[in-house]
């Protein structure tokens, strides 16, 4: 074996991490706090000290094409949308067959406010929000329209299943790409009068809410603080991660800049439309490179001024300068163009046509990242091409009919019919 890797954590970034280094000759070494692997979808019924996780009834927001590790689809009989029991199945067939778990050690102790877009899971013509949104056309509209153009299409397609204004959800600046709130009853409770939304809480009494339009809510039974996630990383000093006012400086999410030497990368510090499954999959791909040699940085310099170039794109789409929000595809591209896995669009529509199809305007699935370039899987043209018949399997539970696969290009055809229509109406009005 080469170089010996520390790997904090057995969730699915460092399960990713680990499989990475095996594959690139590296000796890694996982340090696991608790009692299995899984990270935060390992369930527990109990609180553990130092230990974040989910609560009982968590289902995923990412549906299971757009969430595996792209060698390895979730099984056909497995929901869209997977309860977390069914993700740490997975996760846990997954470390087996990729024989992971002897490389893990355990437990071992190293020292609305503003409103939200809602959406549900459940989109155009029934099928999984981000089979739809997550594409490479749509990717392709917001980085070449102008800005106005983009804001207004992002906000037709958040109010496509009610106006948010009605129901008193709409953001306070509804253009940022904030992430939005996965849910698929509160409209209804709303409509049905069983949830009110009210605005920002002023002040509590005793038994009462005030809220900043003077209104009162009187008996409260109880209070829950809806305030997120922190993160920490007790084991090393916090400034090489924050170097700088407070901000994560990271070069592209992974990469402290100031090291002398890459030898540490922080792979799943970043937050987007994406799933974290094939994110952080990539990310250790790239890293581990990084650490054995064969992929090397730029400059400190550099670095620090693809840094600033990021914060400034962030504070454009996002709002604010500190998030780890990032745009999905971009960022995967970006990395897997450091590895040789891009997908080459042009040269796949020259070649192969109908896989180009699905590429540039189909679910931009994990299966994208190993079509070409280390670690190419045999496989990934097939499951890109039968991606849409694994998610309408578990559907299929009365015989109906043929399900009906989506037509992407008569789908995008349909969208772009009206405003196509209006300009050649103005520039006929104009001669």
């Amino acid at each position: 074996m080469g170089k010996r890797v520390a790997i904090i954590g057995a969730g699915v970034s460092g399960l990713a991490t680990i499989r990475s280094c095996l594959e690139e000759g590296l000796e890694p070494t996982c340090f696991e706090k608790s009692e299995d692997i899984g990270g935060l979808w390992k369930f527990s019924d109990h609180a553990e000290e130092g230990r974040a996780s989910i609560y009982q009834s968590v289902f995923t927001n990412s549906s299971k094409e757009m969430m595996c590790f792209p060698d390895f689809p979730y099984p056909d009989h497995f929901p869209n949308f997977m309860h977390n029991n069914k993700i740490q199945e997975y996760i846990t067939v997954f470390a087996k067959e990729k024989n992971l778990l002897k490389y893990i050690q355990f437990k071992v102790i190293i020292s609305s406010r503003s409103g939200s877009w809602v959406i549900s899971r459940v989109w155009d013509d029934g099928y999984p929000w981000d089979m739809v949104l997550v594409n490479r056309f749509e990717t392709f509209l917001k980085n070449n329209l102008p800005k106005a153009i983009s804001d207004w299409w992002y906000k037709k397609k958040m109010n496509a299943k009610f106006k948010h204004e009605n129901y008193g959800l709409m953001p306070l600046n509804g253009t940022l790409r904030k992430e939005p709130v996965f849910n698929d009853e509160l409209p209804a409770c709303i409509l049905c009068g069983t949830v009110s939304i009210k605005p920002n809480v002023k002040e509590f009494t005793e038994t009462s809410a005030i809220f900043e339009d003077g209104t009162v809510f009187e008996a409260i039974d109880c209070v829950i603080f809806a305030t997120g996630y922190g993160y920490a990383y007790p084991f090393f000093d916090e400034s090489i991660i924050k170097s700088r006012n407070n901000e994560i400086t990271l070069f592209k999410d992974i990469f402290p800049p100031s090291l002398e030497k890459p030898t540490l990368g922080i792979i799943g510090l970043v937050q987007s439309l994406g799933a974290a499954i094939p994110t952080v999959d990539l990310q250790a791909r790239w890293a581990v490179k990084v650490v054995k040699g064969t992929c090397t940085l730029p400059s400190i310099t550099d670095m620090m001024n693809d840094i600033d170039k990021k914060m400034r794109e962030r504070l454009k789409w996002f709002g604010t300068s500190n998030t780890m929000l990032t745009d999905y595809i971009n960022y995967m591209d970006e990395l897997a163009s450091f590895i040789g896995a891009k997908p080459n669009i042009p040269w796949l529509f020259l070649t192969d046509p109908k896989l180009a199809v699905e590429v540039f305007f189909g679910p931009c699935s994990p299966y994208q990242f190993r079509l070409v370039g280390p670690g190419k899987w045999p496989g990934a043209r097939n499951a890109i091409l039968t991606q849409w018949d694994r998610a309408l399997k578990p559907m299929k539970t009365r015989a109906v009919g043929t399900p009906l696969k989506p037509c992407l290009l008569c789908r995008w055809v349909r969208l772009l019919a009206l405003p196509i229509l209006v300009v050649a109406i103005f520039l006929a009005w104009i001669q």
